[in-house]
């Protein structure tokens, strides 16, 4: 299964690498486009169990990384939910 690995900005300017099992998440996330918080993590939310369930049908067990993965957005994003109209860049993807 072809794993991917996606840089994102967050609000603060700080730049973060992320991990997919599967390359979905290029059908959910598009490099240059800047996305409300709440929307990046509703995407990454999809994409991240979709690639998950992926590797469950494949492997018999989800993917603990794309799951982490997702875990670790989630709790970032809350940091920024209290900012005036937070938003994500979505930089690029590094095969």
């Amino acid at each position: 299964m072809p794993e991917i690995r996606f840089q994102i900005q967050w609000p603060d300017g700080t730049q973060e690498t992320c991990y997919s099992p599967s390359l979905v998440v290029k059908d959910y996330l598009e490099p240059g486009n800047i996305y409300e918080l709440s929307d990046f993590i509703a995407r990454s939310q999809t994409a991240l169990t979709i690639a998950s369930n992926r590797v469950k049908a494949k492997y018999g067990m989800p993917c603990s990384l794309a799951l982490g993965q997702l875990q670790s957005l989630e709790t970032r994003a809350q940091t920024y939910q209290d900012l005036a109209n937070p938003k994500v860049q979505m930089i690029q993807f590094i095969s």
